[in-house]
């Protein structure tokens, strides 16, 4: 869904572009995952913009969506735009196997397949990492992400509900829905039961054409994509789908997957999203996209119900693509929270 996603940063990004920053890395050493296992000689990409203040309470971090990189967000850094790096000093962190940070696709130590699964947890695990001791960053603004940034938040603040001040899930989860598992399972299944995976020993990414489809069908809703493309532009994109050989890699979007899947932060409230929601102490602001057929918006509109939290719904039919259909009343509504 590499190009789907892509699509994503870009229609975001239609009102302004961002200036470019340099890549940084950090290394954190080696992980010790939730299972027991590890991620050996991990490395956390991120950028940084803006000022920090003196006080540091200007923080805001800016986690990747699933195949996205740091690089795709910095279209919504700025002023006017998703986030203001004239008023907030944003770190922006590739979250783990999006091919910039530690990833199937990049480690020397552990790579292809040999890279072990990981949760949504371990990969706030490295961020926490890359924050509090390379950046001596203790505490922070707010956390905000973008479908699987969102779930990443979540996330955060149950693991560490005093590390921020606030929170902004937009489109995202506390845990996928019945909905989400089921397609996401199919697009692992894709990939791994094609002839090119080879064991994820392949030489070209399998299933290209496939897991295209999944994107253009499952990002925005059926109005909406009739609404855009012809029959032909469809058919066209599905040919010239099934020769990209430089789509997202195959490795590292199983194991992201299998990341998100994971996700469940309920598990330490007896599985209790009342629960889980109660235990929150940042303020937050969810915003969910009514039609979205990604990340449906159940799970994240319950637990903004549990915590007492602010609500915004995004009605578009463009499902969930709808943060970017949506943009300027997204943006200003996160302004204004962030402001209060």
């Amino acid at each position: 869904m590499k190009r789907a996603y892509l699509a994503f940063a870009l229609v975001i990004s239609l009102h302004s572009i961002a200036v470019a920053v340099e890549q940084q890395f950090a290394n954190i050493g080696d992980l010790k995952l939730q299972d027991g296992g590890v991620i050996r000689q991990c490395r956390v990409g991120y950028r940084t913009y803006g000022k920090l203040n003196a006080e540091k309470s200007n923080v805001v971090v800016l986690p990747t969506w699933a195949g996205g990189t740091t690089q795709q967000l910095e279209s919504s850094i700025g002023p006017g735009k998703l986030i203001d790096s004239s008023q907030y000093f944003v770190v922006a962190i590739d979250a783990l196997s999006n091919g910039v940070s530690s990833s199937p696709s990049n480690s020397r130590l552990q790579p292809r397949m040999r890279f072990p699964k990981f949760t949504l947890r371990d990969t706030v695990e490295s961020q926490h990492e890359l924050l509090t001791k390379v950046l001596h960053i203790d505490h922070v603004k707010a956390i905000v992400g973008i479908s699987m940034g969102g779930m990443q938040a979540f996330q955060w603040i149950v693991s560490y509900p005093d590390f921020m001040e606030k929170a902004v899930p937009i489109v995202g989860s506390p845990r996928l829905a019945p909905y989400d598992l089921v397609h996401w399972r199919a697009q692992i299944e894709s990939l791994m039961r094609d002839r090119d995976w080879k064991g994820g020993n392949y030489a070209v990414n399998p299933s290209r054409e496939v897991d295209f489809a999944f994107g253009e069908i499952l990002l925005t809703s059926p109005d909406d994509y009739n609404r855009r493309k012809t029959r032909e532009q469809a058919l066209a994109d599905l040919a010239k789908a099934r020769v990209d050989t430089h789509r997202f890699d195959a490795n590292d979007k199983i194991r992201q997957t299998q990341a998100m899947m994971d996700l469940d932060v309920t598990r330490q409230f007896g599985g209790s999203l009342e629960r889980a929601a109660r235990a929150v102490k940042a303020k937050l602001l969810v915003v969910v996209a009514k039609f979205d057929r990604v990340v449906t918006p159940g799970p994240a509109t319950e637990f903004a119900s549990h915590a007492g939290a602010k609500l915004l719904t995004l009605e578009s039919d463009c499902g969930h693509l709808a943060t970017a259909c949506e943009s300027k009343r997204l943006d200003e509504a996160i302004a204004e929270f962030l402001r209060d």
